[in-house]
């Protein structure tokens, strides 16, 4: 059974969704959950299906005492590269949270500081306490609805499928039709190490 991290805090979990796409943004999500919370369905959001995770959205959002979602837009990734865009996308998301949080428990092995509140950068965080959980759930469904939407003005990239992974088939799409304005052009769209291309 997952756990929370730390006992009498206010703690808030931190993951993302998105880091290694081709295209669109990157989201993050930030979730409090009441001390003593439990839910045995809970769980990393890649070991649930997508009906499970979907399920589970609405009632992470009833229970968490605050959660948030925080966003960092493509051409933000190519700016600032994708470490430090997960980042901040996490740094927004806390920021929205009331109250906000007296320690971070952060899913991965890199953060940054979050006005000065301690934090905890644990590897495979999302398979091991509630609230990293909870917040893989939220930035992962919030995520998918994003991409969904952009598949319906750009059908031509399976975006409603891969989710702007670099799938082949998402890669010719690329390689045949361009990139569009959500594509990270920082990225090695066309998978043949090169980072830039002429169309």
């Amino acid at each position: 059974m997952l756990l929370p991290y730390y006992k009498k805090t206010i703690e808030a979990g931190c993951d993302e969704a998105g880091r290694g796409c081709l295209a669109g943004s990157v989201y993050a999500a930030a979730v409090i959950l009441p001390l003593d919370y439990k839910n045995e369905l809970l769980n990393d959001s890649k070991q649930l299906t997508e009906h499970q995770r979907y399920l589970l959205r609405p009632i992470i959002e009833h229970d968490a005492l605050a959660w948030a979602i925080g966003i960092v837009t493509p051409e933000e990734i190519d700016k600032i590269n994708i470490l430090n865009a997960s980042i901040l996308a996490m740094h927004r998301a806390l920021k929205q949270l009331t109250p906000q949080p007296t320690h971070i428990i952060v899913d991965g092995n890199r953060f940054k500081s979050y006005e000065n509140i301690p934090y905890q950068t644990i590897v495979k965080g999302d398979g091991k306490y509630l609230s990293i959980a909870a917040a893989s759930i939220l930035a992962k469904t919030y995520r998918d609805d994003y991409m969904n939407e952009l598949d319906v003005q750009y059908p031509n990239y399976g975006w409603s499928h891969n989710k702007g992974y670099p799938t082949k088939a998402h890669r010719e799409a690329i390689k045949q039709l361009g990139p569009t304005p959500f594509h990270r052009m920082s990225y090695n769209l066309l998978g043949d190490g090169q980072l830039s291309f002429d169309f």
